[in-house]
């Protein structure tokens, strides 16, 4: 019988979506080096077996709080127990940037202008916080130019 997880699965069916793994491993190499089917597998079980660590020092942290409920304090608490501590500006940093974004989202999906967001804004959106976040990941390289809004994105 298989060590059963808090969910009720095994271990080895907890996973990261292939493909998102995928495309972030490519977009965090250069564009001439490829990355063999293995390695990438094993990347993925190293982020898995990461967030697997990161969780569990979280729930005892947690626990020796006498909470019920892992907070985001719980979790910059166990990546500096774990020896992580030089992530925890930037981890912090990305959970105020989630805060903001999911309060936005809460407005009935309107944006803080008041104005329901196109198709194309909504895309466009999309691709200028991909480029914030690439640009963090690759030591604060400024992002590329962004397509000036006023042009009409023709199909």
């Amino acid at each position: 019988m298989e060590p059963m997880d808090i969910v009720g699965k095994s271990k080895e069916d907890a996973s990261l979506p292939k493909a998102t793994m995928t495309k972030i491993i490519k977009e965090m190499l250069p564009p001439d080096v490829r990355v063999a089917r293995d390695a990438q597998d094993l990347l993925i079980e190293c982020c898995v077996e990461f967030i697997n660590l990161i969780s569990s020092e979280s729930n005892e942290v947690c626990g020796r709080e006498e909470k019920r409920t892992i907070a985001p304090e719980h979790v910059l608490k166990a990546l500096e127990v774990l020896g992580f501590g030089e992530y925890i500006e930037e981890v912090y940093a990305a959970y105020e940037q989630h805060k903001i974004e999911t309060m936005d989202s809460l407005k009935g999906g309107k944006w803080s202008n008041g104005a329901e967001m196109t198709e194309e804004e909504a895309l466009a959106e999309q691709q200028r916080m991909f480029a914030e976040a690439r640009a963090r990941m690759n030591g604060g390289a400024a992002p590329p130019k962004q397509p000036d809004p006023d042009q009409t994105i023709e199909s």
